[in-house]
This record gives structure tokens, sequence and C-alpha cells, in this order.
């Protein structure tokens, strides 16, 4: 077999064992990223709270300012009922206190409702902000528990990609950018061997000429079809 192309079997080897220990980092950080997700969506949740708490606040200033209209209002119905003259004027003034009476009424349940939500609000932040703190204490204890774990997979795999720069040093460099170019897009499959006269890539069958160059020639031989190199196994 051409020494370049054992070559090019030993890197995409390498490849698939670096590549192939990324999931073993997911699956470790897979708790703790659960964690993270969670306090994010509780702070999240929290912000959104205050935004409504805010409105409550605005809504319960102009509630306020009616009121205190309202109250003016019935001032001045109670200092115009001593100077009314005839029934008529009594009436139309009665119907007004009335009216006001009946809006300052209104007026004081709505902010007495305003201030029972604004209470259940204030409940809903501080008891996420309990799980927050119950949640960090956790993601403390995650991270403790995998950071030695994660560091010694990464050491690894600066150890094959060692292995990797090692052989790219001895490789001719326009092979070493031509495998890698095809890496790109087919990833650990860029160097693949034949199968039953077939690409082990694509799985396409590949014509008895291409075939009989890859068992006789020493040359970098790519398949047809997809433009993986190819080779025969031993």
């Amino acid at each position: 077999m051409n020494k370049h192309l054992e070559q090019l079997i030993k890197v995409v080897t390498l490849d698939r064992e670096i590549d192939g220990m990324e999931p073993l980092i997911l699956q470790k950080r897979s708790k703790l990223d659960k964690m993270l997700k969670s306090k994010e969506s509780k702070e999240l949740l929290i912000e959104q709270i205050n935004e409504e708490k805010n409105d409550l606040q605005l809504r319960y200033n102009q509630i306020n300012q009616s009121i205190e209209d309202i109250s003016i209002r019935l001032e001045h119905i109670a200092a115009k009922n001593q100077e009314v003259k005839s029934e008529r004027e009594l009436r139309a003034l009665g119907i007004e206190e009335e009216l006001a009476k009946e809006q300052l009424n209104k007026a004081n349940a709505d902010i007495a409702t305003i201030e029972e939500t604004k209470a259940q609000k204030d409940s809903q932040i501080q008891n996420l902000k309990d799980e927050i703190t119950a949640i960090q204490s956790e993601i403390k204890t995650e991270e403790e528990a995998i950071t030695g774990e994660i560091a010694a997979i990464k050491a690894e795999q600066e150890k094959l990609f060692a292995k990797k720069q090692e052989i790219y040093a001895t490789l001719e460099q326009k092979l070493a950018v031509f495998y890698e170019k095809i890496r790109k897009w087919a990833k650990n499959t860029s160097v693949v061997p034949v199968k039953k006269q077939a690409c082990g890539g694509c799985f396409i069958r590949i014509n008895d000429r291409v075939f009989g160059e890859i068992k006789q020639s020493n040359d970098i031989i790519t398949c047809p079809h997809c433009g993986r190199i190819l080779y025969i196994e031993s």
C-alpha cells in the first residue's frame, strides 16, 4: 500500500477517535446543561414577573390619582349641598354624589386587588429565587464532579491530535490540504475502504477499471462518485 495512503488511514483513524470523544464530553455535561437551562428559565420568569409588577404599579398609580380626583369631587358636592336652593338641584347633586361614591368604591376594590396580586407575584419571585439558590448549589457540585473527567477526556484528545500533527509533519503538504478539503464535507469518512467493489462512503459500485487501479496503483485514488479517498483493506 502507498506510504502516504497508510498515513492518511492513520490520520482519519485518529480523527475518528478525537471526534468520538465529543459525545462523551456532551454526555458528561448533559446534567449540568439541564441545570443551567433550568436556572436561566427561572431567571427569565423573574424578569417577566417584574415587568408585570411594573405594569401593576402603573395601574396602581393611575387608580390612586383617580381616587384623589373623586375625593375632591365629593368635597365639592358636599360644599354645593350647603348652597342648593331647589329640590331639583338637590336631586342632581345626590345622583352625582352616588355615582362618585360608586366610582370610589370600585377604585378602592381595584387597589385591593392590585395589592393582592402584587403580593402573590412577590411570593412567586421569592420562591423562584429560593429555587435558583438551590440549583446554583447543585450546579457547583456537578461542576466539581465533572471538571476532572472532562479535563481527562480533553487531555486524551490533545494527545491524539499531537499524534495527528506528527503524521502531518511527514505528509506531503498538498496531500494534507487535499485530505482536509474532503474532510470538510465527508468528516470521518474521508478515507474509506472498498467493500464488495463499492465505495465504503457512498456505497456506489466502482467500475472494474477504477477498482483495478486501486488494487495495483501506488497513487491516491478517489471515488469517481463521491470523491472520497479509497483503499483496499489488507
